[in-house]
């Protein structure tokens, strides 16, 4: 009985330094200066990963896509009257990834997918520009991270935007780096 106790704390202590080695650094809500949404719906683990782009400006640091963050939320809840950011997560140039509206909570991503599915936002335009290598170690750690902490079911299914409604998002480059995302 003893051995077992023993077993399980080491068990829980190596897993929690896997966690950290696997996990992104994740910009939070406050710090890109994110308004307070309307209201959240929880939702449980997904089983969809939606790829995006923003189709705006490239930003290659933390204060340059925060902005764009910024001005990504103000059009979301402003012009759209969503209640907040429609994306989970976000991209950055600068490698780093930005919580959205983050784990559990139902996105304005991608229609008939939002309460089953997260969506991740390339922030740029990748139409025909391809995401930088940093952007793409990111957005898959952040996949692993959500896989490990059991926020994204094991079977889950990678789509772009453009494979579940009509647009061309997450563009053509990004869309055929989409398989180095698993």
């Amino acid at each position: 009985m003893r051995y077992f106790v023993i077993c399980s704390i080491t068990v829980t202590l190596f897993f929690c330094i896997l966690e950290i080695e696997c996990c992104p650094r994740i910009v939070s809500r406050a710090q890109w200066g994110a308004r307070k949404p309307r209201s959240v719906s929880r939702i449980l683990p997904v089983r969809y990963v939606v790829i995006h782009h923003t189709v705006t400006g490239f930003c290659n640091t933390q204060a340059s896509c925060s902005s764009q963050i910024r001005s990504i939320q103000r059009y979301h809840m402003d012009s759209r009257g969503w209640s907040d950011i429609g994306y989970n997560f976000l991209v950055g140039g600068d490698g780093n990834i930005y919580e959205g509206r983050g784990w559990n909570v139902e996105g304005a991503h991608a229609r008939g997918l939002n309460r089953n599915g997260i969506g991740i936002s390339f922030i740029g335009n990748f139409q025909a520009r391809s995401a930088p290598a940093n952007m793409m170690a990111a957005a898959k750690k952040l996949i692993q991270c959500g896989l490990r902490k059991v926020y994204i079911m094991r079977n889950y299914q990678l789509k772009g935007h453009r494979d579940v409604n009509p647009t061309s998002c997450p563009g053509n480059k990004l869309y055929r780096q989409m398989n180095n995302l698993r």
